[in-house]
């Protein structure tokens, strides 16, 4: 997957990853149609730093969950 492309597939690809990874109970608060474009960097950068954790403590979970709020579409 080439994420160097801002694409509504690899937005989705990237809410994806991070859900399962972050393991997200609430599957339905984190959709990729709440992203755009728009927030392609900051959502990239997120997704990169997930990948580079094998765990997370729930402070940081949360401090996650936040930040992807943040970049909802408004």
């Amino acid at each position: 997957m080439d994420l160097s492309q801002k694409t509504v597939e690899n937005v989705e690809f990237m809410i994806e990853t991070i859900k399962e990874k972050l393991r997200v109970l609430n599957l339905g608060a984190i959709k990729p149609s709440h992203f755009d474009e728009e927030m392609y960097e900051e959502l990239k950068e997120i997704y990169e730093m997930v990948l580079r954790k094998s765990s997370f403590s729930p402070n940081e979970m949360q401090a996650l969950v936040e930040e992807l709020g943040n970049l909802r579409k408004k």
